[in-house]
């Protein structure tokens, strides 16, 4: 059973010391609710290129190959992630480096200096990321399912953002940006794994309230309701890439149902046994990659599908997906294939568990978006817990009619 102990700091940061029995690592991660659905729509991409800036340096270590060869003087894994939902910094490193990991991470994410000479130089590293991107014809589906879904909301848009804005941030922009998202009342901190190292005697607290006291920012835009669009790039390809998106009545703020959509996601698409693999790919050939997977946001639940795929067994496939769908939700799942997705999925979330890193996102999720325990085994005593008939639910919540598409391929519109 994991130790847990949380605080809030003079700056309103959150810190949660999560021990776990039986390793040797640990894991540091500080994350903001200033995601890409936070940006007002020109500062669409400024989020992530924040979180590229940042590694520049801060007071301490105030150059981006001090930051780096201090990692790896530590033997540390240092990285940072940018969702719609967060942004977030994390290292791991032995257990006995710990604190000098706090204090590197401390200086360059709470007190970055974001030089211009830098700034300039890392915008071509992030174009170049954004056409790394638009080359890679699954990534542009997923770019297209967002914006099929949600259309111009923010959660329609693109996490990198378009590149003629990456062209025009200034400093003064993201400085303000930063200053308006990167509230300690509205972010967290995490200390996830081997804790023998790290002290007790307000030292940790101090690293922490290097992040500056800000005001909580406004709230974000509410999730709107799916829009049923259909979005094609048309490319001359033998491979196609199809996405489905459906956004399924679960209340997200009810850990349960949250739980009981994750075990229904993997029985239609989530394993190898699941329906859509063993009928799509197993049985009909249609395809190499088949899958199903469920997110929660903080105010909507999303179900999404995907294929890459012939081109020629496009049609096919995006039929008997929706087939599938629907005759779930008229005829429901049974006994067997509930028990088995449920014991699959608890038995995934259990060996990413073993991962310290694992453990420090899915608590940074838990505290942040939903405001909720970040217990690794409540989450896991969660999947364990759900029952038929919760799935069967989940199943009839899933409107068969009613989903946004999108294609990548030698297609049109017409087609779906």
């Amino acid at each position: 059973m994991p130790s847990i102990t949380s605080e809030t700091l003079a700056n309103g940061l959150p810190l949660h010391r999560v021990e776990l029995p039986g390793t040797r690592a640990v894991t540091i991660l500080a994350a903001f609710d200033a995601g890409a659905r936070t940006e007002r729509p020109e500062e669409n991409g400024m989020a992530h290129f924040l979180e590229h800036l940042v590694f520049k340096g801060g007071e301490k270590y105030d150059h981006y190959k001090k930051v780096n060869e201090t990692a790896e003087r530590m033997g540390g894994t240092l990285n940072a992630y940018t969702s719609h939902d967060l942004v977030a910094f994390h290292i791991t490193v032995r257990a006995e480096a710990a604190l000098e990991a706090i204090d590197l991470l401390t200086d360059f994410v709470g007190r970055p200096l974001l030089d211009a000479e830098e700034l300039d130089r890392e915008r071509g590293v992030v174009i170049q990321e954004i056409q790394r991107y638009k080359d890679q014809p699954s990534a542009v589906a997923e770019e297209l399912i967002d914006r099929a879904a949600f259309g111009e909301h923010p959660l329609g848009r693109t996490v990198l953002g378009p590149e003629e804005h990456l062209r025009t941030f200034s400093r003064d922009a993201i400085v303000t940006f930063r200053e308006r998202r990167w509230a300690g009342s509205r972010g967290g901190a995490f200390i996830v794994g081997n804790i023998d190292h790290v002290p007790a005697n307000g030292q940790v607290s101090e690293l922490f309230e290097r992040f500056p006291t800000l005001v909580a920012p406004e709230p974000f835009d509410p999730a709107p309701s799916l829009q049923q669009e259909v979005l094609v790039e048309r490319r001359d390809s033998n491979q196609s890439h199809l996405r489905l998106m459906y956004a399924p009545q679960v209340d997200v703020t009810d850990p349960a149902q949250r739980a009981a959509m994750t075990i229904y996601s993997t029985l239609l698409g989530g394993s190898m046994g699941s329906r859509l693999f063993d009928e799509i790919r197993e049985q009909r050939g249609l395809c190499y990659s088949v899958y199903s997977v469920d997110h929660s946001l903080a105010d909507a639940s999303i179900l999404q599908l995907g294929a890459g795929l012939d081109s020629s067994k496009t049609g096919e496939a995006y039929g008997r997906m929706r087939e599938i769908v629907a005759e779930l939700h008229r005829d429901g799942p049974t006994e067997e294939e509930v028990e088995r997705a449920r014991a699959y999925a608890a038995g995934r979330r259990v060996l990413a568990f073993e991962n310290t890193n694992a453990v420090a996102r899915f608590a940074a999720s838990q505290a942040i978006v939903f405001g909720e325990d970040i217990d690794p085994d409540r989450a896991i005593d969660a999947l364990d817990a759900v029952t038929f008939d919760d799935v069967a639910a989940i199943a009839r919540n899933v409107d068969p009619a009613t989903a946004a598409v999108a294609v990548v391929g030698p297609h049109d519109e017409s087609e779906f």
